[in-house]
């Protein structure tokens, strides 16, 4: 998720300052959580809390993202869930992994029935190995955020994080 957000937050949003921080998956995120939010001091500073959903109930996994948050002293903290995975929005934009993968046959996926609606596939990593043999995770972010068209992205969650962003630079005046 850092690889892609690192190339992809700079084009959508030029203006605003950012830090990704890597986490060794869901248990060290959530653990980090109140801590992190507690130590950091540099005025004026905002934090954004991102996970995949991977098949959990989305309001409560929300309402416990901003719980740790709450233990952390950050009421403030936007907290957006990528629904199932990070690879879901990959989908959502089919000319995206087309042009990534150099593969003209990818531009349908979108009329497919599994994609037109990336949100609801339930393992999008799984799925897009299986069309995509070569797919790996991490050089897939790299070779997809570059060419991903945001207004052109089907996937709900990620405008939601984009539309979370978007507000969140105004409000600190990034854009």
């Amino acid at each position: 998720m850092k690889v892609f957000l690192e190339a992809l937050l700079p084009r959508c949003f030029p203006e605003l300052r950012f830090l990704c921080i890597y986490h060794e998956g869901k248990n060290d995120l959530e653990k980090s959580i109140p801590r992190k939010l507690r130590a950091w001091k540099e005025p004026g500073v905002r934090f954004v809390v991102l996970r995949d959903n991977d098949g959990a109930d989305c309001h409560q996994l929300k309402a416990r993202l901003l719980a740790l948050c709450q233990e952390g002293r950050r009421e403030d903290t936007l907290v957006r869930i990528a629904c199932q995975e990070l690879e879901a929005w990959y989908m959502g934009d089919a000319d995206a992994l087309a042009d990534a993968f150099s593969d003209e046959g990818l531009r349908g996926l979108a009329r497919k029935a599994k994609c037109r609606e990336p949100d609801a596939v339930i393992a999008p990593s799984t799925e897009l190995m299986r069309i995509i043999p070569e797919f790996q995770k991490v050089s897939g972010a790299r070779a997809i955020a570059p060419r991903m068209s945001p207004a052109a992205n089907r996937s709900r969650s990620f405008h939601v994080l984009l539309e979370g962003l978007g507000r969140l630079a105004q409000e600190m005046g990034g854009t």
